[in-house]
């Protein structure tokens, strides 16, 4: 234990080129904005090194803070990685182990209500409380966002909106403020009316601190945009990448947006702000490099994504962080921030990181990270530098040494037999705490397609006298 705290120190230590410039003393209680992305490949911000796609709004925020290199979210896709971040619970804890499939009048599709929401907390501490954009954690209305914590809400219930906002699931899916919905004709295009909305927030939010659950349904398909944006990716000669870039730029300039509002009312320094994507990037367009795999996948490139928080009032600026952390850690940060304390009985999984992101501080912390999908017929464990996956893709059970193999080219699990034999310990007694999936969604069959149509198009490459030894 001794050990991990010196060297979680060390990797703090050596990865962090703190800027000199001194902190403010501020007592006030920070507002919090935390900015979701839907689907967003880890290399599709410049922070990470991306060259086609160009975000120079949220690489100003990254520069005004904290980057996390090993940065995970709790899930492969969307709905359950939310209930993750809104909980900051492992998600199957309470059975939401799938996405939710759309149902207005279903009282049990969504994350269950004795579940306590990080707003409920942030109200306790005397904030305004904003939801805005996608929320895919039910639809009935006990489900929604200002009957779970937010005083108000602007956006959509289910998983998937065009961005004009026209009607869908044969009309009974719509844009809606609170209980009340809004008409396709009052919108222009998603992007920019959640921003507009976030603007009008912080506009009229007056004294108290705000929290703000900023959840942008870009750049999720369907593959829709506006000239503007289409304009700044009009040098990314694949077209599904070029459209999927401009969404990505319509997010920047929101954000752009967002931080000269903060910055000419005096509030930016004491403004947390938490940037992430909540899973990883989607097949067909997004880039994921230097990790394999993808949205769906507990490789690398399914969960660990784009993240970035700036506090400067109160935090380092300029440093990455490459010690794990994950996407349930923000429940107990922004209890901290706002000068909550955590207890035994809020049960949470995450943990404050605020302590560990000041350089001077001298302590680490030991992680153990866990991923299960469709009742372990998929999991991960990240202990140290190992993890070990059970692929449903790959119909195998793997180890992997990030620090060695970063693209998990290399299956080291003959290698390590008793790494193996451990972390298979740890995840049999994590997962004797969860409970099963309260419903199911198609992702298991999806994956067996998807192996299936790779494998097809693999074996095609192939000679007719290799084809016949392929499988």
């Amino acid at each position: 234990m001794k050990l991990q705290a010196l060297f979680l120190c060390a990797l703090f230590v050596s990865s962090c080129t703190q800027q000199s410039a001194p902190k403010k003393h501020i007592n006030k209680p920070p507002n919090i904005i935390i900015v979701l992305t839907d689907d967003q490949g880890f290399k599709d911000v410049g922070f990470n090194g991306s060259q086609d796609i160009l975000t120079p709004n949220i690489d100003k925020l990254a520069k005004q803070g904290i980057v996390f290199s090993n940065g995970y979210v709790s899930h492969p896709y969307c709905s359950p990685s939310r209930a993750g971040i809104m909980t900051g619970r492992y998600q199957q804890r309470f059975g939401h182990e799938h996405n939710v499939p759309f149902d207005s009048e279903d009282e049990t599709m969504g994350t269950p209500t004795t579940e306590v929401f990080l707003p409920q907390k942030m109200k306790d501490a005397g904030y305004n409380t904003y939801a805005i954009g996608k929320w895919h954690l039910g639809d009935h209305p006990s489900f929604l966002p200002h009957n779970r914590g937010f005083d108000k809400w602007f956006g959509f219930s289910g998983g998937n909106m065009n961005f004009w906002g026209f009607p869908q699931k044969n009309n009974r899916m719509h844009v809606q403020r609170n209980d009340f919905k809004v008409n396709a004709s009052e919108l222009s295009y998603l992007t920019d009316d959640f921003t507009k909305e976030a603007l009008s927030n912080i506009e009229q939010n007056g004294d108290k601190p705000f929290f703000m659950f900023l959840s942008y349904n870009a750049p999720h398909s369907p593959d829709h945009t506006t000239i503007e944006y289409l304009n700044k990716t009009a040098h990314i000669e694949f077209g599904k990448r070029s459209v999927y870039g401009a969404m990505i730029a319509g997010i920047d300039s929101g954000v752009g947006k967002i931080d000269a509002l903060l910055t000419k009312k005096g509030i930016r320094d004491n403004t947390m702000i938490i940037f992430l994507s909540d899973n990883g990037g989607r097949l067909d367009a997004a880039n994921n490099n230097p990790y394999r795999g993808h949205k769906g996948m507990l490789f690398e490139g399914g969960i660990r994504v784009p993240f970035a928080l700036s506090w400067p009032a109160k935090l380092p600026i300029g440093i990455t962080y490459s010690a794990p952390i994950i996407s349930l850690d923000l429940f107990a940060t922004c209890m901290a921030a706002a000068g909550l304390e955590s207890n035994a009985s809020d049960k949470l999984d995450g943990i404050n990181l605020l302590p560990f992101l000041h350089a001077a501080n001298s302590q680490g912390n030991e992680r153990t990270l866990y991923w299960r999908v469709a009742s372990g017929e998929e999991y991960a464990i990240r202990k140290g530098n190992f993890k070990l996956i059970k692929s449903a893709y790959k119909n195998k059970t793997m180890l992997f040494d990030l620090e060695q193999d970063e693209m998990e080219i290399y299956d080291v699990a003959a290698e390590h037999p008793s790494v193996v034999a451990q972390l298979l310990k740890l995840y049999e007694n994590w997962d004797s705490e969860l409970l099963p999936p309260l419903w199911t969604d198609p992702h298991m069959e999806n994956v067996k397609k998807e192996e299936a149509n790779t494998k097809k198009i693999r074996k095609k490459s192939l000679s007719k006298k290799e084809q016949q030894h392929y499988d």
